[in-house]
């Protein structure tokens, strides 16, 4: 007899109770046709390629079948003529792999490696209980800090304010004793010239009164 595989996609809405229901419906084909299905696999539901049928995926099954041409004939046409089966493919082989297929291999390696990831989040350490306290205790330590950085900021504009306050209060007294010292020199220098102008009324007198003639009749007689 001659080898063949067979892979077979049933739509996405049909159950998996559903599909091994048609596998065991076409090995009985085969067999009936006097051949025998020597493995099966399903391989789960798969994204489709493209969508068939308004479908985005599918349950996938592969057959190892080993039977005469007409076994194979009638049930690719039951196939054909079941509408869960939404595509199908059979091809020849010169011999058929008893072991697991590359389609297995990839599934039970990608299932080894989800259980290793939970067991590594299982072996994971226990939170540690303090660290809630740790960082309250920074929070705690940094509001402190900022309210320290407050406080001299705030002491350092007061000390500012009130420097600030010294010079304009020694301005203040600088210029009312410029004033001060010009009202006095302004008094001085009135004093100064009321001394000259009276000094140049008394010298003025003195000279009119040189100046008048002696009466003819204040003269010896």
């Amino acid at each position: 007899m001659t080898l063949y595989e067979n892979v077979f996609i049933v739509r996405q809405d049909v159950s998996a109770q559903q599909v091994e229901d048609l596998t065991t419906r076409f090995t009985g084909l085969i067999a009936d046709g006097g051949g025998t299905v020597t493995k099966n696999e399903y391989w789960g539901l798969r994204t489709l390629a493209y969508k068939i049928n308004k479908n985005r995926k599918g349950h996938y099954v592969l057959l190892n079948i080993d039977a005469p041409s007409d076994a194979v004939k009638e049930m690719e046409r039951n196939m054909n003529l079941n509408e869960d089966v939404m595509r199908f493919m059979t091809i020849r082989v010169e011999e058929v792999d008893e072991g697991p297929s590359v389609m297995m291999r990839s599934r039970a390696a990608r299932e080894e490696r989800e259980r290793d990831r939970v067991r590594g989040r299982g072996d994971r350490p226990p939170a540690r209980k303090d660290f809630g306290q740790d960082k309250g205790k920074a929070a705690g330590k940094d509001t402190a800090a900022k309210t320290e950085g407050a406080a001299a900021d705030k002491d350092t504009a007061a000390k500012t304010e009130g420097t600030a306050k010294a010079d304009n209060a020694a301005k203040a007294e600088g210029t009312a004793a410029d004033k001060d010292t010009a009202a006095k020199t302004e008094g001085t220098a009135k004093a100064d010239n009321a001394a000259k102008a009276e000094g140049t009324a008394g010298a003025e007198d003195a000279s009119d009164g040189a100046k008048q003639p002696v009466s003819a009749e204040g003269g010896d007689k």
